[in-house]
């Protein structure tokens, strides 16, 4: 599978065969699903004690590339799917199809109800104002990855609580049926234990971490439009930020960086004819 490490090298051996498995893994040599070798057959491979196998593996589940289920083995983890929400007001739709993603949607729930306190408070109207609940599960390449509640004012859209919204973007659909445009938003993002239903529905097991993103969004006039509860596969989602950097008088320097989210492992079906060895 991979050389043996180079023990002339100043290079710790468990980072030497972490980069030989990156290589196979960037190689397309180890895909997504593949189970590696036992830690005694990976010792033997790369002429390395077993310290040096587990930590190097410790450091690649850490880093999201492998998933290590007890009982089981250690198998190659899917890629995370990158997302920009906190810093473009794309909406997930638009984002993930202009990275090349493939999006389908199932409206589980489109109805009218009253917005009650939480949902009236981030869209500053009565708790007894009707909104259009729309409740939607969210697939990329037929895999469900996000689980969304959307609630939005009747009196503003009243042709939503109608509309086919299993094929189009919530805010084209605003935009370009009933000439409403969001201008900003606000949005809040935390880790948090699925329930066993939406666990069902994102085809995760029970307890699994997810990310919760919470988001308000205005118009132009600054009138909240929108308020959404969006729960994101925590084993598929990575979240990226661009900062720019600013002097102390408010002047923009012309360095950018990038801010990551931190990520939990990724639990991957294990094939049917494979054995943990």
């Amino acid at each position: 599978m991979s050389a043996a490490v180079d023990r002339g090298s100043p290079i710790p051996y468990y980072l030497q065969v972490i980069a030989l498995l990156e290589e196979q893994i960037r190689g397309g040599k180890l895909t997504p699903g593949d189970q590696l070798p036992g830690e005694h057959e990976l010792c033997q491979e790369f002429n390395v004690s077993r310290t040096v196998i587990r930590q190097a593996l410790n450091e690649l589940t850490r880093k999201g590339l492998i998933n290590r289920e007890k009982g089981r083995g250690t198998f190659i983890a899917q890629p995370k799917i990158r997302e920009k929400l906190f810093q473009k007001l794309t909406g997930f739709y638009q984002d993930m199809v202009d990275q090349g993603y493939r999006i389908s949607t199932k409206v589980l729930a489109q109805q009218q109800v009253e917005a009650g306190l939480q949902v009236g408070a981030f869209l500053g109207i009565a708790s007894d104002a009707p909104v259009i609940q729309v409740e939607r599960l969210r697939f990329i390449d037929d895999e469900p990855m996000v689980y969304v509640t959307s609630y939005l004012p009747y009196a503003r859209c009243p042709e939503l609580l109608h509309a086919d919204l299993s094929n189009q973007s919530l805010y084209a659909f605003l935009e370009h049926e009933c000439g409403i445009f969001i201008t900003r938003g606000t949005r809040s993002i935390e880790a948090i234990s699925v329930s066993p239903r939406e666990a069902e529905l994102l085809g995760i097991r029970r307890g699994a971490p997810v990310i919760q993103l919470d988001s308000v969004s205005y118009e132009a006039n600054d009138t909240p439009l929108e308020y959404y509860r969006a729960l994101h596969r925590g084993d598929r989602s990575r979240f990226e930020v661009e900062l720019l950097r600013v002097r102390s008088e408010g002047e923009p320097l012309t360095a950018f960086a990038s801010a990551r989210l931190p990520r939990s492992n990724i639990i991957t079906p294990r094939k049917p004819d494979e054995r943990t060895p």
